[in-house]
C-alpha cells in the first residue's frame, strides 16, 4: 500500500506524498504527533488521524501492531519524522512519514478536519 510507494528514509521509515497518504486514507493507521492545540488549530489535521503527542509515542505504541502500515504526520514533517525513526528502532517494519506534514497538506488545498 503507502509504504511501498514511499522513499526510503535511512533512518528506517519511508517518506511520502500528501498526495499518497489521502490516497490510503481509511485504510492505514494515522498518528498525528503534534500537540493538542494543533491538531484542532489553523491548520486542522487529517480526517480520521488519531492524536498521540510526540512526548507519547513510544508509550503509546507499546500496544501496537509492530506490522502494520502507520503513518505519522506533524506540522511540518519534521517531529513525525522523529517518531517513525523511534517505532522503526522499536521494530515496526512499515512506518511511513508524511513528507511536508500539515503545511503541505494545506498548500494542496486537501480537506482537512477542524
Amino acid at each position: 500500500m503507502i509504504y511501498d510507494k514511499g522513499t526510503q528514509n535511512p533512518a528506517g521509515y519511508r517518506d511520502a506524498t500528501v498526495a499518497d497518504v489521502y490516497a490510503a486514507k481509511g485504510r492505514v493507521r494515522m498518528v498525528d504527533v503534534r500537540e493538542p492545540d494543533e491538531f484542532t488549530g489553523e491548520l486542522g489535521h487529517v480526517e480520521g488521524a488519531e492524536l498521540v503527542p510526540l512526548a507519547t509515542v513510544v508509550e503509546a505504541a507499546a500496544s501496537w501492531d509492530r506490522s502494520a502500515e502507520i503513518v505519522l504526520i506533524c506540522r511540518s514533517g519534521g517531529r513525525s519524522g522523529k517518531a517513525a525513526a523511534a517505532l522503526a528502532n522499536l521494530g515496526f517494519t512499515r512506518v511511513v512519514n508524511m513528507a511536508g506534514g500539515m503545511l503541505a497538506v494545506n498548500e494542496a488545498k486537501l480537506a482537512v478536519a477542524r
